[in-house]
């Protein structure tokens, strides 16, 4: 299945940044394989490099060219699901420590494109989280209430406040500073070439990984070309094309649609050019790029078809400008560049990471939902304590055998 179409933004303005082969051999004796070469991939690659795991990387299609090229790679530690829904849904404790955990992840991974010299992919901005209507602007305040409470970074604007933003149709909106904006392709690709040169990663692409078993022994794994890899380990980062290898359906597949303007000029922008999003679902959301264009998507729907799903883009492009000019009634905008993905999805919104039960050695990365890069950094983490022998309570935050 083609994860995306249209004419994703990133591929454009990158080109391809990087090419491995493909595998012609068999590999008899691999200490850890990583399946996808992705942003949740790369995040691992470069824990596990960084650990002095000797890591080999496979992947069905050409570098990083999966969901990551259609990210909007926008990173924040507020998630999809809110601290008062997640402590309803588990409990105030198991809230608050998922929160942190991805208050964490975002300032790590300012770290990581420091330390990988990647500086220039990435870029701290605030965010601002809106509400989209009365029940909206009630869920804000009980929002606040509660991260204030815990001592997470956050702000409570009102409709005075937002005019600055050049927002005057919103009642209220959650302001705060920890929140990025990147180039998750150029970023993923980096992060892959890092590994290389430091001599633990090796890079086959092209290659399709089609049968796995495993055992306490550790794992085999069979190609489409019937070439057979044994490793000690195996990380399974290949987003929701993942559930190929699990024994049953642990999400549900949605299509989501972005779009991007062409070149505005400067004083065209609001207040400090944050990361916008709101409370309804779906709900829509915006960033700016380094070019001064406007990047924006939502209006997810359930996935049955790439046919169906690809129908949907003309429809979606209108959609997705009516929503921006209804929020800046002063900008003249039109669309660039416009694509649409498929992505995994879960009831809760939260990654699931580690060892699935009865499944020796095979380690999961999968982080479904809207907050995928911040999930992806927070599984390389905790897989490669794992791997280490070092206890990580985030594993039991987002195991498969998580409880309500």
């Amino acid at each position: 299945m083609d994860l995306h179409s249209g004419f994703p933004f990133w591929l454009v303005k990158n080109g391809l940044l990087a090419d491995y082969p493909a595998l012609q051999s068999d590999l008899q004796n691999e200490e850890v394989v990583i399946i996808g070469s992705g942003i949740s991939g790369s995040l691992a690659a470069y824990e596990l490099c960084k650990a002095g795991f000797r890591c080999t990387m496979l992947d069905k299609r050409i570098l990083s060219s999966g969901s990551t090229w259609a990210s909007t790679a926008q990173l924040n530690y507020e998630l999809d699901i809110s601290l008062c829904d997640l402590a309803d849904l588990y409990s105030e404790d198991f809230a608050v420590a998922v929160y942190k955990a991805s208050l964490a992840s975002v300032d790590k991974i300012q770290r990581i494109a420091a330390d990988t010299a990647m500086d220039e992919c990435l870029e701290r901005i605030p965010s601002l989280y809106l509400s989209s209507d009365e029940k909206g602007a009630q869920a804000i305040e009980q929002e606040y209430a509660l991260r204030r409470k815990h001592g997470f970074p956050v702000e409570l604007l009102g409709k005075e406040q937002l005019q600055a933003f050049r927002i005057t149709n919103r009642t209220n909106a959650l302001y705060h500073h920890h929140a990025i904006q990147l180039d998750a392709y150029r970023m993923t690709v980096g992060l892959i070439q890092h590994c290389v040169k430091s001599g633990n990663l090796t890079v086959y692409t092209r290659t399709n990984v089609t049968k796995l078993e495993s055992s306490d022994e550790g794992v085999t794994l069979q190609t489409d070309k019937g070439y057979t890899v044994k490793a000690r380990f195996v990380i399974c980062a290949p987003g929701y094309e993942s559930a190929q290898f699990l024994p049953k359906q642990v999400m549900a597949l949605n299509s989501t649609y972005a779009l991007v303007t062409q070149p505005l000029p400067e004083d065209a922008f609001w207040k400090e050019r944050c990361l916008i999003w709101e409370t309804k679902r779906p709900y829509f959301y915006l960033r700016t790029t380094k070019d001064n264009r406007i990047m924006m998507g939502g209006g997810d729907v359930s996935f049955k078809d790439e046919t169906a799903r690809d129908r949907l883009i003309d429809e979606k492009e209108v959609w997705l400008l009516k929503e921006c000019k209804t929020l800046f009634p002063h900008l003249e905008i039109s669309a660039d560049f416009v694509w649409c993905g498929t992505f995994g999805d879960v009831e809760d919104g939260l990654p699931f990471i580690g060892l699935y039960p009865g499944m020796d050695n095979v380690y999961f990365a999968l982080g479904y939902g809207g907050n995928g890069t911040t999930y992806s950094l927070i599984a390389a983490e905790v897989i490669s304590n794992l791997l280490k022998g070092e206890p990580d309570q985030r594993a039991q935050l987002f195991g498969f055998d998580r409880k309500k």
